[in-house]
C-alpha cells in the first residue's frame, strides 16, 4: 500500500483532524506517524481512495511519502 504525508491548515480544530484520520482508517488505511509540529500525519492508504481526502477543506496538501537523502 502506498504511503503519504498529509498536512492540515494551521487553524484546523482537533475534531476536524480526527474526522480525516477516521476516514483514512475507514477506507482500509493505517496511520503511521503524527507530526504535531507541522500539523499532520503520515499514513498508508490504497491509491484508489486518496482522492477522497480532497473533500475535507481542512486538508492543506497530501503528497506521496518518499525517502530524502543528501548526496
Amino acid at each position: 500500500m502506498p504511503s503519504y504525508i498529509l498536512q492540515f491548515n494551521a487553524d484546523t480544530p482537533k475534531e476536524e483532524q480526527e474526522k480525516v484520520k477516521k476516514s483514512v482508517l475507514d477506507k482500509g488505511g493505517k496511520i503511521l506517524h503524527e507530526y504535531s509540529l507541522m500539523g499532520g500525519f503520515s499514513f498508508e492508504l490504497p491509491a484508489d481512495h486518496i482522492q477522497t481526502l480532497d473533500a475535507f477543506p481542512c486538508v492543506q496538501n497530501v503528497e506521496a511519502d518518499s525517502t530524502v537523502s543528501t548526496q
